[in-house]
């Protein structure tokens, strides 16, 4: 077994751009990800889900996509979290968000 580096895993230390700004390159990109997280955790609400994951919708969306999303990185499941509550409010109380550690 080899084992690799983080910065050959590709962390923002190996990039020198924060989680923050990997996350808004991805998201500027890729505007059909928020879209579509946005749309299965209204479909899931619909159906009488209180409480929503979203690592749990990021695995669905890449079984849903033929080939998947390239860069579709699970350090992005908090802030993709807090954009769908900061476009709906509403749903502050279906995702558990966490004390932001990193920029």
């Amino acid at each position: 077994m080899t084992f690799m580096t983080f910065a050959a895993l590709g962390s923002h230390r190996a990039t020198g751009r924060t989680i923050t700004e990997q996350f808004h390159a991805f998201d500027a990109r890729n505007p059909h990800v928020c879209r579509a997280l946005e749309r299965m955790a209204a479909r899931r609400l619909a159906a009488g889900a209180t409480r929503i994951s979203l690592k749990d919708l990021f695995e669905d969306l890449r079984r849903q996509l033929p080939y998947g999303v390239a860069g579709l990185n699970n350090i992005f499941t908090a802030l993709y979290a807090r954009r769908l509550i900061d476009d709906h409010p509403h749903w502050v109380d279906a995702f558990e968000l966490r004390r932001c550690r990193a920029a």
